[in-house]
């Protein structure tokens, strides 16, 4: 899988899951300001990702540090980068 297709995935998938439209899934949005998102959603949020990629996420420490989508898109880069590290 692609870095553009991990992107496209996580923001189909938070998308659907708390029915944001399409235009508000960008890069800078904050979580909380622009896409309405509490403390609560985080937890979903979670869930969302680790069932779309198959990858567990917990209570990994570096998700309390994201606060925008971008902050997201970076995280689940890295973790695609650990997994094909680990996997070759």
């Amino acid at each position: 899988m692609t870095d553009a297709e991990v992107l496209e995935r996580a923001n189909a998938a938070l998308a659907k899951e708390f029915e944001l439209e399409g235009d508000r899934m960008r890069p800078e949005a904050d979580l909380r300001e622009d896409l309405d998102l509490d403390s609560l959603d985080t937890v979903d949020m979670v869930v969302v990702l680790e069932q779309e990629f198959g990858i567990k996420i917990g209570k990994d420490p570096a998700i309390a540090s994201i606060r925008t989508l971008g902050d997201i898109h970076i995280y689940l880069l890295q973790k695609k980068q650990e997994i094909e590290k680990n996997a070759g």
